[in-house]
């Protein structure tokens, strides 16, 4: 499966990335590629606990255009 993330880097300098497929499917890294590696474990983790649960595997998702 592939999954849209959003990447940022916090106040300290920590890069933090978010799953927005997934609620609360957040990780975060010291390194861009370390961030986002451990967001795949996040995403794997996630997606088990709400299989298990019965729980949609993700929610919708969509772009949209704003004109500024």
């Amino acid at each position: 499966m592939t999954f849209l993330v959003s990447i940022d880097r916090d106040e300290d300098g920590i890069w933090v990335v978010n799953c927005p497929a997934i609620p609360g499917c957040v990780s975060q890294g010291a390194t861009k590629d370390q961030a986002i590696a451990n967001v795949r474990d996040a995403i794997r983790a996630c997606l088990e606990v709400r299989a298990e649960r019965g729980m949609p595997l993700t929610v919708e998702t969509q772009q949209v255009e704003v004109i500024a």
